[in-house]
């Protein structure tokens, strides 16, 4: 098999702030709905800040009991849900088990969640490390019977973009028949809330909820933390095509660096970032002037943003006319799973010839050509989605409309 043959995205499921399915999910999109709100899974008087886009409720799978599936921990239980929406989604639910299916999951702080939780329900699970035998997609693996390789992996916000990348190399490898790449995250926690508050990167515009998670505007004060999980169903081009699978989008291209400069906040110097961009466009074998929409990484961070529209600038151009959007002033900031959501708007914008739009935007301090507030009318054959995550890591995806 060539190495270069193409690696399509067939299937998606997905349980996010703004819906548990790709139609309502891509109509919240367009519409620039918030599915930011004040925080109600625990009580919140003494944070800093107190707002987030949460995943209440994590639908039962269909035929599965939903007494069995309330028992499982949260994390499990999105994470499978995941798992089968894209399965079923792409036609290999009810074939799952006859070809090896492997799976690569950006899941971040995974083990902290679990005790977390068992803290709150009153348990000592932290202090039993025997009943951590079984990671999240080992004990999901096992609920499907999935034969293939499995992989976690938490490389901060750039978690998905590598998991994609991996996928599509482990098809390439023939490794796998087919991948679930994505990331999965339910980072709303007390924990979570505070340490983050703490460092004080999140937005404190408690009385305004909808309006906190602000990129590029010149009000912004911080990102807003956001929970939930996206996986894709990735499969070789040619063995799509001999099951008349229908294809969302081609994983064309992806690139990686790192920064070596700071924990938390991202290098002032462009090149490290502007380096994965470039070598994500090389691997799609397409220029800057190919491109037709940037989903950036923007957090809504008042360092964050203007770092990366000099990378934009850097790689694009000080002129550049191409679209650029952040949907995480929809979502809030879903971490490991962000570069995962952010893929989907990507494939939104193919799929309706509109790109999604940064709300909250009424005072640009940022020198891009950002699509504000409404969705503007686009086509969108090729699109980029960059995820910076902390400690300077650094990716960039390249989706190709099929």
């Amino acid at each position: 098999m060539s190495r270069e043959e193409p690696v399509w995205i067939t299937g998606v499921g997905l349980a996010t702030p703004l819906g548990f399915d790709r139609p309502t999910l891509e109509a919240n999109f367009l519409a620039g709905r918030s599915g930011v709100t004040a925080v109600t899974q625990f009580p919140t008087d003494d944070y800093s800040s107190r707002v987030a886009g949460q995943v209440i409720d994590i639908p039962c799978p269909p035929g599965r009991d939903p007494v069995e599936f309330a028992s499982w921990p949260r994390i499990e239980r999105l994470t499978a849900f995941c798992v089968e929406s894209a399965l079923r989604d792409s036609g290999w639910w009810g074939r799952h088990n006859d070809v090896r299916i492997g799976m690569v999951v950006g899941i971040g702080a995974e083990w902290m969640v679990r005790w977390e939780e068992s803290k709150q329900a009153g348990g000592l699970r932290i202090y039993r490390p025997e009943e951590d035998r079984d990671s999240t997609l080992q004990r999901v693996r096992q609920h499907y019977g999935l034969t293939g390789p499995n992989l976690a992996l938490s490389a901060a916000c750039a978690s998905s973009n590598y998991a994609l990348e991996i996928g599509r190399r482990w098809l390439r490898m023939g490794l796998v028949d087919v991948c679930l790449a994505g990331g999965c995250d339910l980072g709303v926690t007390p924990v979570g809330l505070a340490t983050l508050g703490n460092l004080r990167a999140l937005s404190r515009r408690n009385n305004a909820p909808a309006a906190a998670s602000r990129p590029f505007d010149k009000g912004r004060d911080g990102f807003v933390l956001g929970e939930g999980g996206v996986l894709f169903t990735l499969e070789r081009a040619s063995d799509a095509r001999r099951r008349s699978a229908v294809a969302y989008a081609e994983v064309a291209g992806c690139g990686s660096s790192s920064d070596a400069h700071h924990l938390v906040i991202p290098s002032p110097d462009p090149t490290h970032a502007s380096t994965a961009i470039r070598l994500a466009l090389r691997d799609a074998e397409i220029d800057p002037s190919d491109v037709d929409h940037i989903n950036a990484h923007a957090t809504s961070t008042p360092i964050g943003d203007a770092a990366e529209a000099g990378v934009l600038r850097n790689v694009f151009g000080a002129d550049s006319m191409v679209p650029v959007t952040s949907t995480k002033s929809m979502t809030g900031h879903l971490l490991t799973a962000a570069g995962a959501i952010e893929a989907l708007a990507c494939i939104t914008a193919m799929r309706h010839d509109a790109i999604p739009p940064t709300i909250n935007l009424e005072e640009p301090d940022i020198d891009l050509r950002i699509v504000a507030n409404e969705a503007q009318p686009h086509r969108v054959r090729v699109a980029v989605s960059n995820s910076f995550g902390f400690g300077g890591s650094n990716t960039c995806l390249v989706l190709r409309a099929v």
